[in-house]
């Protein structure tokens, strides 16, 4: 079996004189391009002058558009991978492509480029030695109430992508667990003519971005907090409340744990045999 080459490529996040030597020469020699949004793709393939076969690959047939990947892939053939901006697989289709290409033993490879996650990084000022992408937050739920609780215990700046018609209410949001003073950016159409970035304690965040008809894509960097130490009487006690509340032990401990670096076991077994830690 002839061996083929699945290359991702990350693309302009909106400023399309970002486009490097690689990716212009990548997308203009490859045998066909996979891409989220074939119309946006399709202007950037104008403006570099390229046109390959495309053909689509987006959440909706991810697993329909894997397979023919591979035979594409089979078949000796270079595959460009792209979306609609930045890198493929960073909250965007593509994973299974890789991990499928990989497995049958073909090349997988990538043209690396522009990246809002840490183009907002950098610009919010909080530091980047270390940081958290959390991608977008769950609409509702259990699930958005535990990563938001894991946000509010983060002593690391959390990247997340927000649509702009969820930008107040995941303001709100992350408001309320981390408290009105917390420091976060907000970035806005980066790269474009009309380039946004405001910063901020998020309590003034909510104030500034509400009523705006907010248009673009945005990208918030929430700044780090300050973990203050909290002895494990006290973490027990905050975890009997959220038991009192409905939660299960497990849960109330996990959830503790993470905010506060007191040991989730510790908790656990304090809620189970209904006595403080020594």
């Amino acid at each position: 079996m002839p061996e083929g080459m699945l290359v991702l490529c990350a693309t302009p996040i909106g400023n399309l004189a970002d486009v490097s030597d690689r990716l212009r020469e990548t997308l203009s020699t490859a045998d066909v391009v996979y891409a989220e949004d074939t119309r946006r793709t399709a202007i950037l393939l104008r403006h570099i002058g390229a046109s390959p076969p495309m053909r689509s690959l987006f959440a909706g047939n991810e697993g329909a558009r894997t397979a023919d990947v591979m035979s594409d892939l089979d078949r000796g053939l270079t595959v460009a991978l792209v979306s609609d901006a930045g890198t493929p697989t960073i909250s965007d289709p593509g994973g299974g492509a890789v991990s499928r290409a990989r497995e049958k033993g073909h090349r997988v490879t990538v043209v690396p480029g522009p990246s809002a996650v840490v183009a907002a990084v950098a610009l919010a000022g909080f530091g980047g030695d270390r940081f958290v992408f959390e991608g977008f937050l769950p609409r509702k739920g259990k699930e958005r109430a535990e990563r938001l609780s894991r946000l509010a215990g983060e002593d690391r700046p959390v990247v997340l992508f927000v649509s702009p018609h969820r930008l107040i209410g995941d303001l709100e949001s992350i408001g309320l667990v981390t408290g009105p003073d917390r420091s976060i950016a907000v970035t806005r159409e980066l790269t474009k003519v009309h380039e946004e970035v405001w910063t901020g304690a998020i309590g003034e965040a909510i104030e500034h971005w509400a009523g705006r008809d907010v248009k673009g894509e945005l990208t918030v960097v929430v700044g780090p907090g300050r973990i203050e130490p909290i002895s494990a009487g006290a973490a027990v006690d905050e975890a009997r409340s959220l038991v009192a509340e409905g939660a299960t032990p497990s849960e109330a401990a996990r959830r503790v744990a993470t905010s506060t670096g007191v040991s989730r076991r510790e908790i656990y077994e304090s809620l189970i045999k209904g006595q403080d830690p020594s």
